[in-house]
Parts: structure tokens; sequence; C-alpha cells
């Protein structure tokens, strides 16, 4: 099998030709290719190689959803490595050819998806690094008008920093060689006054430890504003997300994300969206994937 790996490193290199391509539309959900489409039409994008926007919007709340983040998380419990932790995540979503089904207004897409999500304990004299979770991914999409999908299949894979484990040397942390390949999908539907439903699944195979069970559901809602606050140009948007993986019982890992969106606020073509953020479940963060957590914190985003 083909080492995703590889795909992050890529992915980093074409992440400025795509930014480049984001710059160059307002909002590309709003935008017809012909001026004179009608509004149900109005999720058609260009096609052909590295084509700007994307099919299938971010999932805002999920904790693993490749973009640009850095948050404060103050955690409630003593799972995880100290209760001030920074968290940080550098990652893109990169279409690579984009084309129509036939003569119709369904589209498809192809392209790569990447990230790096990494966590600090700012509690600690050095801010040591505590977990860093890689993801990469070949993905496809598919958009027909406000119903859209979206599947890959991925690797993960999970280290811990060098300052964590010189700390926890004398102390019984058990370390786990964590990495795994997947594949899933998700489906979603955008309703009217902003709302939007989705929900999918998928399993995990070539699983290191291999007793890793393989099977896992994720469904979510969100509520981007349709109404501006035209005084600070700031929209309103509420998410929640919810993970059950076969590893454990199927509990549920419920992430719920609120606050606002700066319309004026971008980087190269991303809204600066600082969002309030509650999670309440198993630990996102790979290493610590075994341990229950709990944390309250605020983010800034940046997010197509």
């Amino acid at each position: 099998m083909i080492n995703l790996r590889l795909l992050a490193i890529t992915a980093a290199m074409l992440l400025p030709t795509a930014f480049a391509q984001a710059d160059e539309t307002e909002n590309l959900y709003q935008q017809p290719v012909d001026p004179a489409a009608s509004k149900t039409e109005k999720t058609v994008l260009s096609t052909g190689l590295l084509p700007a926007g994307h099919l299938f919007k971010p999932l805002l709340a999920d904790p693993r959803w490749a973009h640009f983040s850095a948050s404060y998380r103050n955690y409630q419990n003593n799972s995880f490595d100290g209760s001030d932790i920074a968290s940080v995540s550098f990652g893109e979503t990169i279409p690579f050819y984009r084309s129509n089904f036939g003569q119709s207004n369904a589209q498809w897409e192809a392209g790569l998806q990447a990230g790096v999500f990494s966590d600090f304990n700012i509690g600690t004299p050095s801010k040591d690094l505590v977990n860093t979770d890689f993801i990469a991914s070949m993905y496809t999409s598919i958009r027909s008008g406000n119903f859209s999908a979206f599947g890959r299949l991925f690797h993960q894979s999970s280290h811990l920093g060098d300052e964590f484990l010189l700390r926890k040397t004398n102390e019984k942390f058990q370390r786990v060689n964590l990495s795994y390949e997947g594949a899933d999908m998700k489906l979603s539907y955008e309703l009217p006054f902003g709302l939007r439903l989705y929900g999918g699944g998928g399993g995990l195979f070539d699983r290191e430890p291999s007793k890793l069970k393989p099977w896992l559901a994720q469904y979510g809602a969100e509520f981007r504003s349709p109404w501006r606050l035209n005084f600070a140009s700031l929209r309103p948007i509420v998410a929640v997300d919810i993970k059950n993986f076969q590893e454990n019982n199927w509990n549920n890992d419920l992430s719920a994300r609120a606050g606002f969106e700066f319309e004026n606020l971008k980087v190269l073509g991303r809204k600066l969206q600082i969002l309030g953020e509650y999670y309440n479940g198993y630990s996102p963060s790979g290493q610590f994937y075994r341990e229950k957590v709990e944390y309250f914190g605020i983010g800034a985003h940046y997010h197509f």
C-alpha cells in the first residue's frame, strides 16, 4: 500500500497554490460560474486542475478537521498532562481536479487533505510538547445542490514530545505506538436558515496496536447565521460534532464550538473565526485515546 505519510509533505508543498487561488473569490459557495445561473445552481464551482473552492464545507467542531488554528484549553480533570494546554493545528484540503457529472450541475473533485495537530503543556517551564498527531489522506467529494459527500483514505500516527517523555522517565506512563490507516465517508445536507446536518462512519485497518477495534461513527449539526451583524461584519456560528468509536464501547465524544466569523479579517482567502469550545469524551489526542477528558477553551480558526 502507498505510504500515506508522504501525502502530508506533498500537501504542504502545494499550500501556496491553494491559497493563491482561494484569494481570487469572495465566497465561492455564493458565486456561480455562470452569472445568469438560477438560485438552485449557486453551488456550481470552477472545474479543471487545481480548482478554487471546495465542494464539501469543513466540519467546524471536528477536533481533527485539517485547518489552521490556535487554542487555549483548560482541562477539568487529571487525565491529560496538566490543565493549561495550548493546542495548534496546521493543515489544508487541496482539490487537485474537479469536474461535472455529464451535463448536470452535480460535481465531483479529488485531492489531498493533510493536517498536524499538537498539544503543549504551558504550565511547565519549557512549555513541553505533549502529543502530535499526523493525518494525511486522499479524498474525493461530490456536491449536488445542498447535498454533499466526502470520502477519504487516510493515515494517522501519533507521537509524544521529548520533554514530556523526559519528565515521565520515572513514572508509570505507558507509551503507545499508535498508527493506522482507515477509510471513512460523511454525508451532509444544508437546510434553510444556515442549518446543516451531517453523518457518516468508517473503519480502520493496518492497525497498531493490532487489537485496536476498527469501527467508528460521526455525526453533527452546524448553524452558520445567514444574517450578519453589519456594525462589525460578524456572523454567529454554532457547531456540534459527536464521534463514537467501537474501541471505547460506542461512548459519545462530544465537541461543541460557538462564536463569530469575522468576514473582514481574512488571511489568504480564509476567514477568521473566534470560537469558544467544550469537549467531553475520550481524548482526540492519539497517545491519550484511552483517557476520558473534559475541557473548556477558546481558539482562533481559519476556514474557507
